[in-house]
């Protein structure tokens, strides 16, 4: 058998090999193995987080179920909005009459509430709620309330009779201030200068409480859609939705979901009011009110 070059050893067999080669190749592998871990955990992360818009605005309807308007001839703008956007279709409302919806959303309970009373009883509330979180957390939060006597007016309503307390319940909570609510006079044509969140509530007929789907539609188009197609390049979002159905439809709403960072398409996943409010806040990185804190946020529409 020839005798091995000098100049070219056996390999070391791997049970043999000297330390610092074993450690370099076990690192290398942990490196490896690292790298892997930490892209799959930013991919997971995005996956599962949501957008921070400079300004997010919603917009909430009364008393229809989602077949009521999306898709309805005497809709065609709300329909609009859910073909451009995030149409949730699978989405709820937690009970009736109309006010503790409204508080559900709002602070994530229905705050022991089972009428349309006003105040509410035991008002004001000191309980958590989006309003004060967001200014907590160091953004603007303001309401814009059509048909509200003056700014920070706490009446039950107005001498016109089309507006309602039981409708706006941030006027309710002792830790926020009743002059973050506006009248929707006072909505303005700079969006730029809009707070961090916003909630409108149009009156008790162009919120379809007391007129018709029709006249609904028309006020959404006519005071909202400058700010919806400013939002998509903007990057700030609109959101609609109502407060209950119309009692016939297991309580299934509208919710649609436009601007910007927004997936065009219709979300089958069921969600309610308490989604809704886990994810503004999770947008905003606040602490959870209510409910909110053991719902999920809704992150499968956004790009």
């Amino acid at each position: 058998m020839p005798e091995r070059n000098a100049h070219f050893p056996a390999p070391w067999p791997a049970s043999r090999r000297p330390l610092p080669i074993v450690l370099a190749a076990a690192l290398a592998a942990l490196a490896c193995a690292i790298a892997l871990t930490a892209t799959s955990a930013r991919r997971e992360a995005h996956a599962a987080t949501v957008p921070t818009p400079d300004h997010v605005v919603v917009a909430i309807f009364e008393n229809h179920s989602y077949s009521q308007v999306i898709g309805s001839s005497s809709a065609p703008y709300f329909t609009s909005l859910a073909n451009g956007g995030a149409n949730l279709t699978n989405f709820y409302a937690e009970t009736h009459p109309s006010q503790p919806n409204y508080f559900a959303l709002f602070s994530g309970s229905t705050q022991g509430i089972t009428d349309d009373t006003c105040p509410p009883p035991g008002s004001p509330y000191s309980k958590a709620n989006l309003g004060a979180e967001v200014r907590t957390a160091g953004r603007t939060f303001g309401s814009y309330n059509e048909g509200l006597p003056s700014e920070g007016s706490t009446a039950c309503s107005s001498g016109s009779g089309k507006y309602a307390r039981k409708h706006n319940p941030w006027f309710s909570f002792s830790n926020l201030p009743a002059s973050t609510g506006h009248t929707f006079a006072q909505w303005p044509t700079d969006y730029t200068t809009l707070p961090t969140v916003s909630f409108v509530v149009p009156n008790l007929c162009n919120d379809m409480h007391d007129c018709s789907v029709s006249t609904g539609d028309t006020w959404l188009k006519s005071k909202l859609d400058g700010y919806a197609q400013w939002a998509k390049t903007h990057n700030s979002v609109l959101i609609v939705t109502f407060d209950e159905d119309n009692g016939l439809a297991g309580n299934r709403i509208p919710a649609v979901v436009y601007g910007a960072h927004v997936k065009t398409g219709a979300d089958a996943t069921q969600y309610n009011h308490y989604n809704l409010l886990r994810t503004i806040e999770d947008m905003y990185g606040t602490t959870h009110a209510g409910n909110a804190a053991s719902a999920s946020p809704i992150t499968a529409i956004w790009q």
